[in-house]
């Protein structure tokens, strides 16, 4: 899990990572992580226009939070690059709505949202969330939430999601490590798009991620996600992704453990599998890598789901559906990443999830 048990030299083994890492510079230009997205998430820039917030209190207040702590920040309406002072563990009282504009960094501290709820991602764009441990997340028990300067509105009870994305677009989720919520790791529904989630690494979990979260939700059509260079871990049960209705790009992943099956949908998805690396579990009935629901073999036979470059071990297979030239036919869904061969992504995935990252040296 990113540098934790790594003590060589800085080695930026994918095309994100080359962009920033192993500059010994980085606290000094954090901003430069602006220019590094790849995916359907490379518009997000997050807080680059903005000053920095300094983390310092890791106390919580839902409805009228301090200066100085994680709530504070997201609420602001300016673009904002939010940093931390120290290490900390922060946990949420209720959901942390996150406003446009801003990028939480947590490069030179190791910074926990635990224990409590998790990071709501709602009708706003131009988010990057990069480098935080996010888990043991607990539904919030609703109530009253700040989720501006100047409104505070009356939620439901939160699902449980370490991240929530909602009607929200330009995302980009990288180097976080993640692990046992109470419903999501990372969801994104209800008409999100352009969003990536890369190097990230992810254990001791049943459902993963959730793209699409209705089969009646038709305005999901438009949703364009870029899963790639993320180590899909120990423990893990199912939907690495589960998708509908969107298109879905699945590339230089490393799956070493799912106890159903890794990749599943219903309601016509796209999804392109490309040099992934998938290790099928010892039991014979879960060697089967994708998963499709609530449809007959002559609908899902239509479904474009198609493997390319990828590498199967231990009798993993991938059950390929539709149109075997879909990504020729379609250049303008190219996402910005070529990919590599499966046989490279114990490399390329070797620093997955928050890094420990120093100023004066490089993470």
């Amino acid at each position: 899990m990113g540098t934790k048990h790594y003590t060589g030299p800085c080695n930026a083994t994918n095309p994100i990572d080359r962009c920033w890492r192993c500059h010994s510079n980085w606290e000094t230009n954090r901003k430069r992580l602006a220019d590094c997205g790849l995916g359907f998430g490379r518009k997000a820039t997050g807080g680059k226009n903005g000053r920095f917030y300094v983390v310092t209190d890791h106390s919580d207040d839902s409805t009228d939070p301090k200066p100085g702590t994680l709530r504070h920040a997201v609420i602001q309406k300016e673009p904002l690059w939010i940093v931390f002072a120290r290490d900390m563990n922060i946990r949420l009282h209720q959901e942390l709505i996150v406003q446009s504009h801003k990028t939480i960094d947590g490069r030179g501290a190791q910074v926990h949202i635990s224990a409590g709820a998790g990071i709501t991602l709602q009708f706003v764009k131009n988010v990057i969330i990069h480098g935080l441990h996010i888990h043991d997340i607990v539904q919030g028990s609703g109530g009253l939430v700040r989720d501006a300067t100047d409104h505070i509105g009356l939620r439901t009870v939160s699902d449980g999601d370490g991240i929530s994305i909602y009607g929200s677009s330009d995302i980009w989720i990288d180097h976080v490590s993640m692990r046992n919520c109470k419903d999501g790791l990372i969801d994104a529904i209800e008409g999100s798009t352009g969003i990536t989630i890369s190097n990230g690494h992810f254990t001791d979990h049943n459902e993963v991620m959730l793209f699409g979260a209705r089969d009646s939700s038709s305005i999901d059509q438009i949703m364009q996600i870029t899963v790639a260079f993320n180590h899909f871990g120990k423990r893990l049960v199912q939907r690495m992704p589960r998708c509908r209705w969107g298109y879905i790009h699945v590339i230089n992943n490393d799956y070493t453990h799912w106890n159903m099956y890794a990749i599943g949908g219903s309601q016509h998805p796209t999804i392109i599998s490309q040099g992934n690396r998938f290790i099928a579990p010892p039991d014979q009935f879960k060697k089967e890598v994708t998963k499709r629901d609530y449809a007959t073999e002559g609908e899902w036979r239509q479904w474009t789901w198609r493997s390319q470059g990828d590498l199967f071990m231990n009798g993993a297979f991938f059950v390929e559906s539709g149109d075997p030239n879909f990504s020729e036919k379609h250049p303008n869904l190219y996402d910005g990443i070529a990919p590599f061969k499966g046989e490279e992504v114990t490399w390329l995935t070797r620093f997955a999830g928050a890094l420990t990252c120093r100023p004066g040296r490089s993470c």
